[in-house]
C-alpha cells in the first residue's frame, strides 16, 4: 500500500456555508494544517465512521440469525438429554 504522500491525488470542488469556510480556515489554523489537509483527514475519519458503522451492522444482523439458529438446534434436542435414561417407577 502505497503511504499517503505517495498515493494518487485527485481535485475535488465543493460548495460550503461561508461560516463552515471560516470555521474550517480557523480550525486548519489552530492546528498548523492546510486546509485541504484537514479536509482529507474529516473525510477519510467520517468515511472510516460509516464504515465501522456497517460492520456493526453486519455483526449484528449475523449474530441476530446464528442465535435464531442455536434456538432451532436447541429445540430439536430438547429431549435428547432424557431418551436413553431408563425408566424410573415409584
Amino acid at each position: 500500500m502505497l503511504s499517503e504522500s505517495h498515493q494518487e491525488k485527485v481535485r475535488i470542488n465543493i460548495q460550503l456555508p461561508l461560516n463552515i469556510k471560516e470555521r474550517l480556515v480557523q480550525a486548519s489554523s489552530h492546528q498548523g494544517k492546510k486546509v485541504s489537509a484537514l479536509v482529507r483527514e474529516s473525510i477519510e475519519e467520517k468515511l472510516n465512521h460509516l464504515d465501522q458503522k456497517l460492520y456493526e451492522e453486519q455483526m449484528k444482523a449475523a449474530y441476530q440469525d446464528l442465535a435464531c439458529e442455536n434456538i432451532s438446534i436447541c429445540e430439536d434436542f430438547k429431549y435428547a438429554d432424557t431418551e436413553n435414561l431408563p425408566e424410573v417407577s415409584l
